[in-house]
């Protein structure tokens, strides 16, 4: 089984190579991945695409390039289509070419955020911002091109690698003894480890048995579902715990008191059933994750 991943030194990216390596090691099956970072392959450059999918021939290609910037895509609209509508929709065709099975992941962006309980891959969509267009956008590329696909849409992403709300928020907790966090946004922290995890096991289930009620859209998110603040007041429990900072005081404000270029979802709950029921897959325990990672062992 050989599988291309792209976008590899992202949060998801970084994870997918852990656990690819991994598994390749403890595995019996033979595995062989090709893990490659926006220098490597830009995916927005067609012709390098087709060139590395026709010469490294993968069973599978999962993408986890992506226009991430939310508030500076509103002004890096040209850039945000690019990597996340044309790259998937050139890495989706070369992967149709082939016989490729296709993993691409989205996110809770492309939802408005507005329905009272939790959001399921057949609701309706309509994203906010120009990251969330984009992404959908994105979604769509891929489906029409190749019938072979997995779209993973997910929420709230945090790990050891990249840029996300954990880091940011042990960075200003450790400089600021009071700090205003978003009360009424809620949603699913959701580990990249267990995002990586899922697609994972989504590929070697495909790879058993290529059935077509395994392909389509499946969403993948943490749980329990909390807002900004309450993520905020666990990641500096658990950073008290550790005696890595001493916790802030955190004041829960609306989301209009923190003005940002991109409008986000106030209800980003992602239902996570239809990929229990296909693949027996269960939300991120984001708790129990948080409670592992590096970041509070240093």
């Amino acid at each position: 089984m050989r599988i291309l991943v792209t976008g590899s030194n992202g949060q998801v990216g970084s994870s997918l190579v852990e656990c690819l390596n991994s598994l390749k090691a403890n595995s019996q099956e033979a595995i062989e991945f090709l893990a490659l970072d926006r220098n490597e392959l830009d995916i927005t450059n067609q012709v390098a695409v087709i060139q590395v999918v026709e010469s490294f021939k993968p069973d599978f290609i999962i993408n986890a390039a992506a226009h991430t910037a939310v508030d500076r895509a509103e002004e890096e609209v040209e850039l945000s289509y690019a990597i996340n509508r044309d790259g998937p929709k050139f890495l989706a065709e070369a992967a149709n070419a082939l016989g490729t099975v296709m993993l691409h992941i989205s996110t809770d962006y492309v939802f408005p955020g507005n329905k009272e309980g939790v959001y399921t891959e057949r609701d309706k969509t309509g994203p906010l911002s120009v990251y969330g267009q984009s992404k959908l956008a994105g979604e769509q590329a891929v489906i029409d091109a190749n019938s072979k696909h997995i779209i993973l849409r997910t929420a709230w992403v945090f790990s050891e690698h990249g840029n996300n709300f954990v880091k940011t928020m042990l960075r200003v907790g450790a400089a600021h003894k009071k700090l205003n966090v978003v009360a009424d946004q809620f949603g699913g922290p959701t580990y990249a480890g267990d995002i990586a995890d899922a697609l994972i096991t989504m590929v070697m289930s495909i790879n058993r048995v290529a059935q077509n009620h395994k392909f389509g859209v499946f969403h993948f998110a943490g749980y329990p579902h909390v807002s900004w603040c309450e993520f905020a007041k666990v990641i500096f429990e658990l950073a008290d715990q550790t005696n890595l900072i001493q916790t802030p005081m955190i004041n829960g404000i609306a989301a209009d008191m923190y003005p940002t270029s991109a409008k986000r979802p106030e209800n980003s709950k992602l239902s996570c059933d239809k990929i229990n029921a296909i693949f027996g897959i269960t939300a991120s325990d984001w708790k129990a994750a948080l409670n592992n990672i590096e970041l509070y062992k240093s």
